[in-house]
């Protein structure tokens, strides 16, 4: 029969035993000792100078006096004496003294292990898995700074995979924004968690952003959408060039120049305004006439309307032998989209002098596409 337990090394009693309750005593001890152990301390390199009944140590390393050679046993007082009992791999003792619980590893007493790295998984008021390895279940979440700020990172490993926020309703997506399956940086939402609208979707090269909120062109007015600079017109860009892509406006919405033939406007819906200051000059006494080559051109096979204005004031000092009651009003020649010819005609009883001219302020009115 054997004389100890296989685990806790608690000594049996033996058939015909004598004083069987000094084995059953030390049993006993031992029990005391090693269930719920507990130890004051594990560093202490010679037993304490009057020791409780009761108290318990763990041996260091070269211990001295009446531990000496009970290397990393446990000195349990029994009152009297130490009784020392050798671990065993696994045993686990809390050490008041650290208020840590170590274990012996069958070669020394380490801390258990108390490390928060590479775990496989953390659950908060629920619980991790293989995919969701956090695992959190609150009203909130606060992240805040250990210093002057706060980052929080979502990282991937290749541009076709995925680093986003999805919003869920019942465990079904609703929204998401990050970079999904490329660099661009994405809006998205859905009704149903399987058709889902880009919203809004930002290129990584040049800041510029696309998707279903924005316009997709000039004339596009659709409820909701945001309107795209380049369609929309301000203080930046009401004056400016205008220009037109097959009828619609893709430019400013006044243009405004000049040159020696006058000056013109132009706008974006096609009208073309031209203005000059014309002097007629003498050709016959019936007749005083100029070309004038508009400003810009008009639209290819178009012709502008052309009106006259008299300066009666000017007329007195540029054709004083003419009054503009003897003047027929303007008429017009040669219209193209360049140019026209500019008549004006001395009535009956009345003539032009040689060297006389006729001031007229003329205004041609037509498009420009």
């Amino acid at each position: 029969m054997s004389e100890q337990t296989p685990a806790l090394s608690l000594p049996l009693i033996q058939p015909s035993q004598a004083q069987k309750h000094v084995t059953h005593n030390e049993a006993l001890m031992r029990l005391d000792a090693l269930v719920q152990a507990v130890v004051l301390t594990r560093d202490s390199a010679s037993p304490p100078g009057s020791p409780a009944a009761g108290d318990c140590h763990i041996v260091p390393a070269t211990a001295t006096g009446a531990w000496s050679g009970q290397d990393h046993a446990l000195a349990y007082f029994d009152g009297a004496a130490w009784i020392f009992l050798t671990g065993k791999p696994g045993w686990r003792v809390y050490v008041l003294s650290d208020q840590q619980t170590v274990v012996w590893d069958g070669t020394d007493w380490t801390g258990e292990s108390t490390s928060l790295q590479n775990l496989d998984g953390v659950g908060i008021g629920t619980s991790s898995d293989s995919t969701n390895r956090l695992a959190v279940a609150s009203e909130a979440s606060l992240l805040t700074h250990d210093g002057a700020g706060h980052q929080l990172k979502v990282n991937k490993a290749l541009e076709t995979d995925t680093a986003s926020l999805l919003f869920q309703t019942g465990w079904s997506g609703r929204a998401e924004m990050g970079t999904t399956g490329d660099d661009d940086f994405a809006i998205k939402v859905s009704a149903d968690g399987a058709a889902w609208h880009t919203a809004m979707q930002f290129d990584p090269a040049t800041g510029l952003v696309t998707g279903d909120a924005v316009q997709s062109d000039a004339t596009d007015t659709t409820t909701g959408r945001l309107m795209r600079a380049d369609f929309g017109y301000g203080p930046g860009n009401l004056l400016g060039s205008v220009s037109e892509n097959s009828g619609v406006p893709t430019g400013a919405v006044i243009e405004r120049g000049s040159t020696v033939g006058g000056e013109f406007t132009r706008f974006a819906d096609g009208t073309l305004i031209c203005q000059f200051g014309a002097a007629l000059g003498y050709v016959s006494a019936g007749l005083c006439s100029a070309v004038w080559t508009f400003p810009t051109g008009f639209a290819a096979g178009t012709t502008p309307q052309v009106l006259g204005t008299i300066d009666s004031d000017a007329l007195a000092i540029s054709a004083p032998t003419v009054t503009v009651a003897g003047l027929s009003g303007l008429s017009v020649s040669g219209l193209g989209a360049s140019s026209v010819t500019l008549n004006i005609h001395a009535l009956a009883g009345a003539q032009f002098t040689s060297g006389e001219s006729v001031p007229l302020g003329v205004t041609a009115i037509g498009r420009w596409y």
